[in-house]
């Protein structure tokens, strides 16, 4: 039974830091990349998660908003 190639997507950026600290991605799917850089990175793991609640401010404060006016989704629901 041989191998198949396989083409998936892998978000650049974590690429670029794995590939910056010298770690090998073959085999890893982009979740296994990232807990990976976690461990071995945290700070590279906290700068990106920084900037992302940065550059989605807007959109999380509007959410926020909306469901301090109209409640959770399925919040009716919830017995606990």
């Amino acid at each position: 039974m041989g191998k198949v190639e396989l083409d998936i997507g892998i978000d650049s950026e974590l690429l670029a830091q794995a590939k910056r600290l010298g770690i090998a991605v073959a085999g890893m799917s982009e979740t296994q990349l990232r807990l990976h850089l976690q461990k071995v990175d945290p700070a590279g793991a906290e700068e990106r998660a920084t900037r992302w609640a940065e550059e989605n401010a807007e959109v999380i404060a509007e959410l926020n908003g909306f469901v301090e006016e109209h409640g959770a989704f399925g919040a009716e629901w919830r017995r606990w």
